[in-house]
Parts: C-alpha cells; structure tokens; sequence
C-alpha cells in the first residue's frame, strides 16, 4: 500500500505545496483538482453565482450581503479568483483588495462544501497572492474564525502566521485571529 501511494504521489503531484497539505493522498486530490478546476478572475459579471456561494459556504450567519460583493467586485482595488469546473461551475472564490499603505487584505474565501479539501482553496491563494505582487503589495492578511482550525493549518502551511486574537470578532460573538504574510 505504501508503495502504491509513492507511484501515485510521484505521478499525480503538482508541486511541494500541494503535496505538504495533506500527505500523500492529499498530492493525488490535487493533482485531480488541476485538471478538474480552473482558476479565473471574478468580476461582477459573476456577482449572484459568487453571492449564491456565499451563502452555501458560510451558513452559520457570516456570508456577506450581495451588496457587498458588489461593492468588492466593483472596487479597482478588487484582486478576486473564482475556480470553476470544466462545465463553467464555480466552485469557489477568493476576493482580495489591495488598501491604500499596499496591504493585501484576504477578505473572504469559500469554496462549497462538496468540493473542499482538492486543494481549490490552496490554488486560489497563490493567484491572489501573485495578484497582489503585480500591484506591489508586499504583506498581505487575513481574519479567521479560532476554532476553523483546517483553515488555519492552511494558512499556516502557506507562511501565514497569527499575530493578534481578535476577542468577538465575528457577529456571533466568536474569536478571530488575524493572520500576515509577507510576500517579499
């Protein structure tokens, strides 16, 4: 057995960083997730498919309002992804702004339930990243919920690092940890 994830894993990897998320099994899920998703910019020509994600992705009364997506997605400051399968279908989404000290400020990220744990997060993260770098952010950050540990590994996985506690951060009187990275 441990030998045929070896194979799989040498065959079906895509880089150190998808391979470091989850182990073996985890290169062969993202392996799969290359070439069963694309990354795309979102634009507000995909507002209600984005904001319908939205509220699937966060349920517990955290999804933003469909006008806030569209304040985000109309900003010239917007650095957003969706991923999407081979069908058109998004799946997930990163929406980023850069703010004006050039900070790149993670906003929020979803991807639905049924396609979590691919590696679509993961990918969605180093475009906006690379988004952020062509317009000269050199730290960027993000807020996440202190029990959303998976998120945190991630994040963490990804040379994020937490730097504050937020105490009741979230309306539902929940923590934060406001996590940096620097880009440099």
């Amino acid at each position: 057995m441990a030998v045929l994830k070896k194979i799989r894993s040498r065959l079906f990897s895509t880089g150190a960083g998808e391979a470091e998320e989850a182990g073996a099994d985890g290169a062969v899920r993202a392996a799969r997730a290359q070439s069963r998703y694309d990354v795309r910019p979102l634009t507000v020509a995909q507002l209600d498919e984005c904001w319908r994600l939205d509220l699937r992705c966060f349920v517990d009364g955290e999804a933003y309002s469909r006008e806030t997506f569209e304040y985000l997605l109309t900003s010239p400051d917007s650095v957003s992804y969706r991923a999407v399968t081979p069908d058109g279908t998004m799946v997930g989404f990163i929406v980023g702004i850069v703010e004006p000290d050039r900070t790149g400020h993670i906003t929020t990220l979803g991807v639905a339930p049924e396609h979590r744990r691919r590696g679509i997060a993961h990918r969605m993260l180093l475009k906006v990243e690379e988004g952020f770098k062509r317009r000269g952010v050199r730290i960027t950050r993000l807020e996440v919920r202190s029990v959303n540990t998976g998120a945190q590994d991630l994040y963490q996985k990804l040379g994020f690092a937490v730097t504050q506690r937020l105490p009741r951060y979230y309306s539902n009187g929940g923590d934060g940890l406001l996590m940096i990275k620097s880009l440099v």
